[in-house]
């Protein structure tokens, strides 16, 4: 299971009243540690803004998050019960499990997630709310290992 990491920044615009507005923008990022999520947010949001601060990170529990390609910007968090059978005390049991997908509206996220869901048969959606997460950042370890250098493509290696 992925670590995710939800990171608020903050910083100042100026809009076309020339007042100054405080802004607010929500990320998730895939990260081994709080550290390397605080540098993940840093370096995705530094070439879009100047001056800002994070002004939280805490670290969140997902048990999936699912990318739709050509998707909405919109996120939603799912809750999904799986059920099984507990042959010693004869009874039902509920495990609940976080998932996030992008959607356009909460009929999409639940369609959505029920045909990634498939053939697993014994499980209820019981919640679908509207997050404030404006981007997800997941890890691509390809992209990590060539940003430190320690990783070349076979591409680059069949070309030599």
């Amino acid at each position: 299971m992925s670590a995710w990491y939800q990171g608020k920044i903050r910083y100042q615009i100026v809009d076309e009243k020339d007042k100054t507005v405080k802004v607010t923008e929500v990320y998730l990022v895939d990260a081994v540690s709080y550290t390397d999520a605080e540098a993940r947010i840093y370096s995705a949001v530094a070439a879009n803004v100047p001056e800002f601060h994070l002004s939280g990170l805490a670290r969140r529990k997902f048990h999936e998050v699912f990318f739709v390609e050509d998707g909405a910007e919109t996120w939603f968090k799912v809750k999904v019960n799986f059920m099984s059978f507990d042959e010693k005390t004869q009874k039902e049991k509920r495990t609940p499990f976080n998932m996030l997908i992008n959607a356009q509206n909460p009929s999409e996220a639940y369609n959505l997630i029920a045909e990634r869901l498939g053939t697993v048969e014994d499980y209820q959606i019981t919640d679908i709310n509207l997050t404030n997460i404006l981007e997800v950042l997941p890890y691509d370890e390809v992209d990590e290992k060539l940003k430190n250098g320690n990783f070349k493509p076979l591409s680059e290696l069949s070309a030599n």
